[in-house]
């Protein structure tokens, strides 16, 4: 596994306003203000799958879990809260993962709701 889509993923989180990068259980975590999560990178992170852990809103998870679960998953922990499981081992479309991104650095900043 190289390491291009923890690069481009880190690169897209990073862009955003008040964010910063430390580990957390032993990924990639990306934080607004330093506080709150808001994207995990999962590099086979009890499973076999390469893929981020984003919060996401109400519904988005069912919605885009049950319209393509070859690329979204319900993952471990933070499923139960509504995060989003993203895989980075299948096609990608970085357009759409900058918008999930995006849209979950809004979700948990509390200035931009």
């Amino acid at each position: 596994m190289t390491t291009e889509p923890l690069e481009r993923l880190r690169a897209i989180c990073l862009a955003l306003p008040d964010v910063s990068e430390r580990l957390s259980h032993g990924e990639p975590t990306w934080f607004v203000r330093g506080k709150r999560a808001f994207v995990m990178f999962a590099n086979r992170h009890h499973d076999d799958r390469v893929a981020f852990w984003c919060a996401a809103a109400d519904g988005v998870q069912e919605a885009l879990v049950g319209s393509a679960p070859e690329r979204f998953v319900r993952p471990p922990y933070v499923g139960g809260r509504g995060w989003l499981g993203v895989r980075l081992d299948v096609p990608v479309d970085w357009e759409e993962i900058t918008r999930l991104v995006q849209d979950a650095h809004r979700s948990v900043d509390g200035r931009s709701r």
